[in-house]
């Protein structure tokens, strides 16, 4: 050490120096940062610094606040929002279910939403630095959350890929889904017996596009179009993310804003068709008994939690490329309710449309029903005295079918179930709940058959699917590749595109003719238990383990403001007991429910229910235990010292703070960072008890802020030793605050 050195000198004036961590920085050079929450010392008179983390630090960022927004809200708005919300909405009482929705956006969604993005923007690392840093024991929560977008990926993609195959099927007029395909055998022409059985739009879905097998032990081999189409989807998505978010922001301005065009178009549409205000009045007629059952509850609990993409990792990603003093807490909030407005949106389109469907089923319905009473006239099986005087078969309205089939009814009695009659209600029609695939792939490509230039309709329809898929897809592959390309020197490039090539041969499970039925087990047991795991952890981690008042501080340090305090309570107490009740609630529908899944019985044209053969329910089981095992694993090799608990492994940002504190600190000769015989152990003084006032204030802070060993209590603590001065006063220092806040 040079001979002039502020150490050396102190040594030579023998002045008693115990080895510090400024001692050996003592020559670092200074960077440029502005203020910092580990400077605890500081000259008296002048203002507590605030945290502000470089700019500068190598990592990448978004180009613009815009671009950020449209990222985010293209992975939490996906597929969800159009097929299954509506759905749920319809399931659950209609308009009351939103009652259910909004209260438990506001209590858990909201919340752990801010929390996600306020600590990936804080510490600007993906999922698994991040969680290494807030508690190194429960560092598995990363990797769970990894694992679980690599699960969810593979299938999501397939779902891509059947879009991509009727996007292109769309360029043809008629659809060659609005009509049942003619099988001929010599001069005789006959209707394909399982289309004529189902109807044209199901038997191209299973049929044509999947040609499905029974059950999920056929495997069928693959099928050679759904295989293609998951090449191009996996192409168009290694496109989108190879360069991170300098591309995939890019993609963003398309892929999220695209879908809110061609909704607004349907919607405009769909108010023209006939029946479309039926749709959207069953839609929002609220049956208010529904919200005393707590299915409803549950089901719009577990609804939030997905539609923000909550626990996946890509929320932590996205906001780690934000400046650290970037209002999160307005992003969240913005982003909740564009979600959350997006699916009110995609409920009056699909019930516009369905609304529309359901009347010419009703339609044709009465037509059927009708021949059916002539053709019993004209056998004398009833007689004309039943029918109405102003009852016009050539020209009958469902209101005259109505009046015609309740006196039939009343008078044939005893043999009225013989005739074969059906009501052709429009409520009936109406209360056909689908979801899923059979919303996207059935329902909705069969009331497009009847629309009015219906292949532009359909080409519209699918492109949507296909960007909203990808918006979420593009978040997945970011909750996985960047906390891999953090922790680890590879090459971004290289490493997207590997991982896209693996993702592709693993997915061409769910192209086989069974595939569909893997889609369907996965979608049930891959995410939904551990990633309420996931969260809750995170919960419990940031409000409980970190601290609550430790984590609003930091919020205020890095935000400017100090968030309003219903967040300490939903953080700390409302989230964590919903979220034990939401688990509770999975784990006894999964006991109950037998497992299983709805199989294609071609013979029978219509679905089955089938249940899960004993290596299928082992595939189950091992889905949710592989995703969660993470957690207890690195739990474990911590406890036990078998693992590095990562603190070797700060961003770059977070080191050149600190170092720029130890810099100040030498420069300023008015404090040192003093290390103890061990990790973790503090000076005897009072003062290393506890937290420490600034010269001339009163305000607290806090050592252990961000602290990436805190669970351990291995974290290097900062005390600051004030040179001394006969005008300087004596500060006691408080009895430091219990670990959780």
């Amino acid at each position: 050490m040079p001979k002039n050195s502020k150490v050396t000198q102190r040594e030579q004036s023998q002045e008693h120096v115990t080895e510090s961590v400024a001692d050996l920085l003592a020559h670092e050079e200074t960077l440029d940062y502005k203020n910092s929450s580990l400077n605890v010392g500081g000259v008296a008179g002048k203002k507590v610094p605030q945290i502000e983390v470089p700019e500068d630090d190598g990592r990448p960022a978004w180009n613009s606040k815009l671009q950020y927004i449209l990222a985010q809200v293209g992975f939490s708005v996906g597929l969800g929002n159009v097929w299954r919300f509506p759905y749920l909405c319809q399931k659950n009482g209609g308009g009351a279910y939103l009652v259910p929705y909004s209260i438990l956006l506001l209590l858990i969604g909201i919340p752990l939403f801010f929390l996600e993005l306020a600590v990936g923007q804080k510490i600007r690392r993906g999922s698994i630095g991040v969680w290494n840093y807030v508690c190194p024991s429960l560092g598995g929560i990363g990797v769970s959350s990894l694992m679980v977008c690599g699960f969810v990926g593979l299938y999501y993609n397939v779902i891509i890929g059947w879009s991509i195959f009727y996007f292109f099927q769309s360029f043809q007029y008629p659809l060659p889904w609005s009509e049942c395909p003619i099988r001929r055998n010599g001069t005789l022409a006959i209707v394909e017996p399982e289309c004529d059985k189902s109807s044209a739009t199901t038997y191209f879905w299973y049929r044509q596009t999947l040609n499905i097998t029974s059950t999920i032990a056929e495997s069928g081999g693959l099928n050679v179009k759904m295989t293609m189409s998951l090449l191009v989807a996996w192409i168009i998505v290694c496109l989108a993310v190879i360069r991170g978010i300098a591309s995939s922001g890019k993609v963003m301005y398309f892929s999220s804003l695209f879908p809110y065009v061609v909704l607004f178009c349907f919607l405009v549409r769909g108010l023209m068709l006939k029946g479309s205000v039926d749709g959207i009045a069953h839609m929002f007629t609220p049956k208010l008994e529904k919200m005393l059952e707590p299915q409803v509850w549950r089901e719009a609990a577990t609804q939030v939690f997905f539609a923000l993409g909550l626990g996946f990792g890509g929320v932590i990603a996205f906001s780690s490329y934000n400046k650290i003093d970037n209002n999160c807490h307005f992003d969240a909030v913005l982003v909740s309710f564009i979600n959350f407005l997006t699916s009110i949106l995609a409920t009056l389109v699909v019930f516009a449309v369905l609304g529309f469907k359901a009347n010419i089923m009703n339609e044709k319905c009465v037509v059927e029903n009708a021949e059916k009473i002539l053709g019993y006239l004209n056998s004398n099986v009833l007689s004309h005295d039943l029918i109405p005087p102003h009852v016009n078969f050539s020209h009958l309205s469902t209101s005259d079918y109505a009046e015609m089939y309740g006196v039939i009814k009343t008078v044939k009695e005893g043999g009225f179930a013989q005739l074969g009659l059906e009501p052709c209600l429009l409520e009936d029609e109406l209360n056909k709940s689908v979801q899923g695939t059979g919303l996207a792939f059935i329902a909705f490509t069969e009331a497009m058959t009847h629309f009015p230039a219906s292949p532009f309709w359909s080409v519209m329809f699918f492109f949507m699917l296909i960007n909203l898929g990808l918006g979420s897809m593009i978040g997945t592959m970011t909750g996985i590749t960047t906390p891999v390309l953090d922790a680890y020197k590879v090459q971004k490039e290289l490493f997207t595109v590997c991982c896209c090539i693996v993702a592709f041969f693993l997915g061409l499970l769910f192209v086989q003719r069974s595939g569909n039925y893997f889609v369907t087990m996965f979608d049930d047991y891959s995410a939904g238990l551990p990633l309420t795991v996931v969260v809750i952890l995170e919960n419990v981690s940031v409000a409980w383990i970190y601290g609550t008042k430790r984590f609003m501080q930091d919020l205020e340090d890095m935000l400017g403001f100090r968030p309003c305090i219903i967040y300490f309570y939903l953080w700390k107490y409302v989230s964590p007991l919903c979220l034990i009740v939401l688990i509770s609630a999975t784990v006894i529908e999964m006991a109950i429910s037998p497992p299983g899944y709805n199989a294609w019985v071609q013979e029978l044209a219509q679905e089955r229910f089938e249940s899960y053969p004993p290596w299928a329910l082992a595939m189950c089981f091992a889905l949710v235990i592989v995703a969660m095992l993470p957690l207890p694993v690195v739990y474990i090799a911590r406890h036990f010292n078998l693992m590095s608990d990562g603190s070797n492994k700060l961003s770059v940002s977070y080191r050149k703070t600190m170092m720029k504190d130890i810099s100040n600190l030498e420069e300023q000769d008015e404090s040192r960072f003093i290390l103890g015989a061990k990790p973790g152990e503090a000076p005897s003084s009072a003062a290393a008890r506890g937290g420490f006032l600034t010269p001339g204030s009163t305000k607290t802070l806090d050592t252990n802020s961000l602290s990436p060993n805190i669970c351990y209590g291995t974290s290097y603590q900062n005390f600051p030793i004030q040179p001394q001065s006969p005008h300087r006063e004596s500060l006691q220092s408080p009895e430091s605050p219990p670990l959780a806040s």
